[in-house]
C-alpha cells in the first residue's frame, strides 16, 4: 500500500484516487510541462513573477508525491530555449528563483534519497546558476530513489541536433546511425522514455519538449494552472494512464509476449 502521508489523508478524495491506482503498473517516467504561471498571476492582478514563485509549491509537492509513489524519473520543463526571449527582468528573476530553490531543497532531496539531474544546454546558464546546480548534482549523485530532473535552456530540436553533432564527432558512419545510437547521445541517454506526459493550463501542444522521447508517451492535459497543480491532479493523471491501452502501433504487448507498462489487462 502506497503511503502519501499528509498528501492523502484517510477518507479524503486523494485517498480515494490513490485506491484506484495499481502500484505495479505505474509509469516509470513522468514528464510535466509546467504551464500557466503567468495566467495564474494575471487572474489575481499580480505581476507575472508572482506566478513563478507560486509555482514552487507545486514543484515541491509533485516531487515528494512522485518519490512516495515510487516513480523512477520525474522530468519538469522549467526553462526552454525560447524562454530566453522573455524580458530580461523576468529571465533574471527565474534564474534567481532557480538558484534559491536548489539551494533550499538540496538537503531535503538528499535526505529522501532523491537524485537531482539537469538536461538541456546548461552551458547557456550563468556561472552562478551552474555552480548551484553542480552542488546539488554532487550532493545527490549517489541517491537511488526518484531521479528528479529539470529541463533548463532546453529544446527538443536542439537536443536532437546536439545528438547528431555528437555522433559526427564520434566518427559514427552513416550506416551505423540507428534509433539506438541516436538515443545513446541524447541528454536522457540511459533513462526510460516518458510513459506519461502531463501538461497544465489546458494548452494542447508539446512545446518542443522531449520530442524524440515522447514518441509513444500517453498525453494528459489538465486546465489546472501550474501553481494550483496538486496531488489530486497527479493522481487523476495516473488513474487515467492506467485505464488506457498502450498499443505502440501493435496490440499492446512486447515482442516476447509480456505486457507493456500501462497496457490494458482486459
Amino acid at each position: 500500500m502506497i503511503d502519501l502521508g499528509r498528501f492523502a489523508p484517510p477518507g479524503g478524495p486523494e485517498a480515494v484516487l490513490l485506491g484506484e491506482i495499481d502500484p505495479s503498473r505505474l509509469p516509470r517516467h513522468v514528464a510535466i510541462i509546467m504551464d500557466g504561471n503567468g495566467r495564474w498571476a494575471r487572474q489575481r492582478r499580480l505581476p507575472r513573477v508572482a506566478g513563478h514563485r507560486a509555482g514552487i509549491d507545486a514543484v515541491r509537492e509533485t516531487v515528494e508525491v512522485s518519490a512516495r509513489l515510487g516513480l523512477e524519473v520525474l522530468t519538469l520543463y522549467a526553462f526552454s530555449q525560447e524562454n530566453w526571449k522573455r524580458p530580461r527582468a523576468e529571465v533574471e528573476f527565474l534564474m534567481n528563483l532557480l538558484k534559491e530553490f536548489v539551494r533550499k531543497e538540496v538537503r531535503t532531496l538528499d535526505e529522501n534519497d532523491i537524485r537531482f539531474g539537469v538536461i538541456g544546454r546548461v552551458a547557456d546558464l550563468s556561472a552562478a546558476v551552474r555552480a548551484e546546480l553542480d552542488q546539488a548534482l554532487r550532493a545527490t549523485k549517489d541517491n537511488r530513489g526518484l531521479l528528479f530532473q529539470v529541463a533548463l535552456s532546453y529544446g527538443g530540436r536542439a537536443e536532437i541536433v546536439d545528438a547528431c553533432r555528437a555522433l559526427i564527432r564520434a566518427g559514427v558512419a552513416p550506416d551505423e546511425v540507428t534509433e539506438e545510437t541516436i538515443g545513446a547521445h541524447l541528454y536522457t541517454a540511459g533513462l526510460p522514455e516518458p510513459d506519461l506526459l502531463i501538461r497544465t493550463s489546458g494548452e494542447m501542444r508539446v512545446s518542443n519538449f522531449l520530442l524524440w522521447q515522447i514518441a509513444y508517451a500517453e498525453l494528459w492535459v489538465t486546465p489546472t494552472l501550474w501553481p494550483d497543480f496538486r496531488t489530486p491532479d497527479l493522481l487523476r493523471a495516473l488513474v487515467d494512464f492506467q485505464r488506457r491501452e498502450r498499443r505502440y502501433g501493435g496490440l499492446g504487448a512486447l515482442p516476447d509476449g509480456t505486457e507493456r507498462v500501462g497496457a490494458s489487462r482486459t
